[in-house]
């Protein structure tokens, strides 16, 4: 298992709620999680096969950007 962190641009709740079924539809992430009191808002995904680019598509396709750490 490994474990990529993404500086990301969601910053609320709501963001949140619009990111969330992008990420839960890769069936290859085992979890995933942002930090919003992070100042980077940090995205950590946990996952055997994904690489950071098959993340930063899925944030992507939310509209928002995340960018490996």
């Amino acid at each position: 298992m490994k474990t990529l962190k993404f500086k990301t641009n969601i910053n609320c709740g709501n963001c949140l709620a619009k990111v969330t079924p992008k990420l839960n539809e890769q069936s290859d992430i085992e979890s995933w999680e942002v930090d919003l009191q992070d100042p980077d808002r940090t995205l950590t995904v946990n996952t055997e096969n994904l690489e950071p680019e098959d993340i930063k598509k899925a944030v992507l396709k939310a509209g928002f950007i995340a960018n490996p750490k």
